[in-house]
């Protein structure tokens, strides 16, 4: 048996790095279905055909976009009826120096990575079991400084906040809400800011500095960390911030 057998998942930005990674995790421990979401339909359509499951549904659209949650949580609610577990992952990642920040840039990270999370759990709720799970994808940004990363961290630390505050307006219905920060993972996040080889080994060799254990992690270490929010192996944990870092954020 597995630990999501019969559960129905759902994971926002599933289409590459941690979201794909944790939809297959999903599937693995038995997820009766599982819907993905993504802004771009080819690259969804390439992850469902990797994921290469019937119980995998790919849906596009954009967190921060009200209409398009509207037609997943309609799309779900036909389909399946109801829905376990949420993984709140999609996010954007974008550098900004303090002295350059424009409005534009404030605005795309705080649409997605902030309104999008609010409003994608917000709009799952009517179709949501009581005592899921609610799993928020947070960043060792929320609590540690980096340098030309103000509103990015700030983004995340919206993030962790509001499973602290999610968990108590949701604890009447026994829904367990956690947040999820990874430190440096290999991820097409960082590899899309490097324009050679050379130039991303070196932000991979200075990441791994920064960590406890000498090395950047893996899109499935963390997912394997979103089944066990998602299980009842975590039935005893809400409100926690979950750090895979290694050790990032601890020391």
């Amino acid at each position: 048996m597995g630990k999501l057998d019969g559960k129905i998942a759902l994971v926002t930005g599933g289409s590459d790095g941690i979201g794909f990674a944790t939809a297959q995790e999903f599937l693995n421990e038995g997820a009766a279905h599982v819907f993905i979401t993504g802004r771009r339909q080819d690259a969804l359509n390439e992850a469902v055909k990797k994921l290469d499951s019937k119980k995998i549904t790919g849906v596009q659209g954009d967190a921060s976009n009200m209409n398009d949650l509207d037609n997943l949580y309609n799309l779900i609610k036909k389909e399946q009826g109801h829905l376990d577990i949420l993984f709140a992952n999609a996010g954007v990642f974008e550098l900004g120096p303090l002295e350059s920040l424009t409005e534009e840039h404030f605005d795309r990270l705080f649409d997605v990575n902030v309104k999008g999370v609010l409003f994608t759990v917000q709009k799952a709720l009517p179709i949501f079991s009581d005592g899921g799970s609610i799993i928020l994808n947070a960043s060792v940004g929320s609590v540690k400084a980096f340098n030309n990363n103000s509103v990015y961290c700030a983004t995340k630390a919206a993030v962790r906040s509001f499973a602290r505050c999610w968990t108590v307006d949701l604890k009447e219905r026994k829904i367990r809400v956690n947040a999820l920060s990874p430190g440096p993972i290999t991820t097409s996040v960082f590899n899309s800011t490097a324009e050679t080889e050379e130039k991303k080994k070196e932000i991979y060799d200075m990441l791994a500095s920064k960590t406890a254990m000498g090395r950047v992690g893996t899109a499935n270490e963390v997912a394997k960390a979103a089944v066990f929010l998602a299980s009842d192996d975590s039935s005893y944990v809400t409100g926690i911030e979950l750090f895979v870092d290694g050790g990032v954020a601890q020391i």
